[in-house]
């Protein structure tokens, strides 16, 4: 293929030209088996029917960021759906992860991918059940882009109880195969389908996996291309987490929602919010007066100057502190004595907009 291209390679496997000079005889026969089967128009036809496209590199809707991928590359991409994938891809991240998930990874899939649509980020997974289902459809609720890279052709759904879904994408969203149409999925073609996912997207966020789940090998594979890795976290005692947690413990990057995987891939300015406890009453006073207010006792009243003594600062500066804790609410006055007011809450929440 290097050394001859697609379309010679293709003449001589059929025997319109000379075999390849480097070829063996035993593989080139094998190869030549292969090729007898092939129906290039037809296969086109075929996909012009359900309205879609056959992409090749040098085409203006290939996406260029494949090419990465060097000879692994795929030769070309069958395509179903009305939309750029050149344009969409530009601004995509793929969501995978195991396909028997549990309830928690089901909600984070779907949370994160409609919280991506949301934002504009093209939500790309592979169809599957579990993890991949729920990304696209949180994508579809929001009413947000979604690309299915599939391991059959684009005619055929797969897993059959997809049809809907798959169906549905295919209105709204887009459809990738790199094999022709009438294709069915075998187990070393989804391992070839990750490594389109990885390479098409910005980065790839994996959502529960087992030590020996495929996203991991989609995850190590963008890793290896330059791209961004992130991983959900759940419960340690959960073997559907610990290939997660084992890819976080590496070069993986921890992320909890949407923003936090915006911030990761996205342009200089989308950053996640920042994120703290809440703001308590007390957390507003000056280091002085927080100490004088931890001096005294919640049993019973205090003198100011043992207060003084157990807050280490001096009779006068306890006295004027002890009177902006009585200004503020915090405590109140018995004759010589100070004492926490009653029922006030030192730990209260301060709600946006209070002083």
């Amino acid at each position: 293929m290097r050394e001859l291209g697609p379309e010679q390679l293709y003449r001589a496997l059929t025997g319109a030209s000379a075999p390849p000079p480097r070829a063996s005889r035993e593989r080139l026969a094998g190869y030549a088996l292969r090729a007898e089967r092939l129906d290039p128009a037809g296969d086109l036809a075929t996909v012009a029917r359900l309205g879609g496209r056959f992409v090749c590199p040098g085409d203006l809707d290939w996406p260029r960021q494949l090419d990465d991928l060097a000879d692994a590359r795929p030769i070309g991409l069958w395509v179903r759906g009305s939309a750029s994938l050149r344009l969409w891809a530009l601004r995509s991240v793929a969501l995978v992860g195991a396909r028997a998930c549990s309830d928690y990874g089901t909600h984070m899939a779907s949370v994160l991918g409609a919280g991506l649509a949301e934002r504009g980020w093209a939500v790309v997974s592979g169809a599957a059940h579990g993890v991949d289902a729920a990304a696209h459809r949180g994508a579809l609720a929001a009413g947000g882009a979604t690309v299915a890279v599939l391991a059959s052709g684009v005619d055929v759904a797969y897993p059959r109880a997809h049809t809907v879904l798959i169906e549905r994408m295919a209105q709204q969203g887009i459809l990738v195969a790199e094999l022709p149409p009438g294709s069915h999925p075998t187990r070393s073609r989804f391992v070839q389908r990750n490594r389109v996912i990885a390479a098409l997207t910005r980065g790839t966020v994996v959502v529960e996996a087992q030590y020996r789940s495929g996203s991991l090998v989609t995850a190590r594979r963008a890793l290896a291309l330059g791209r961004a890795v992130m991983g959900v976290p759940g419960p340690v005692t959960s073997g559907l987490s610990a290939g997660v947690h084992e890819l976080l413990r590496g070069e993986g990057v921890l992320v909890t929602d949407a923003a936090e995987v915006a911030e990761m891939i996205g342009g200089i300015g989308e950053l996640a919010p920042e994120r703290r406890g809440p703001l308590l009453a007390r957390d507003a006073l000056p280091p002085v007066t927080a100490r004088v207010l931890d001096a005294l006792s919640a049993q019973g009243g205090s003198e100011a100057r043992e207060v003084a003594r157990n807050a280490g600062t001096s009779p006068d500066e306890a006295m004027r502190r002890l009177h902006e804790l009585l200004a503020l609410g915090f405590v109140e006055r018995m004759g010589d004595n100070w004492r926490l007011t009653p029922g006030g809450d030192r730990n209260a929440v301060v709600r946006r907009g209070d002083p």
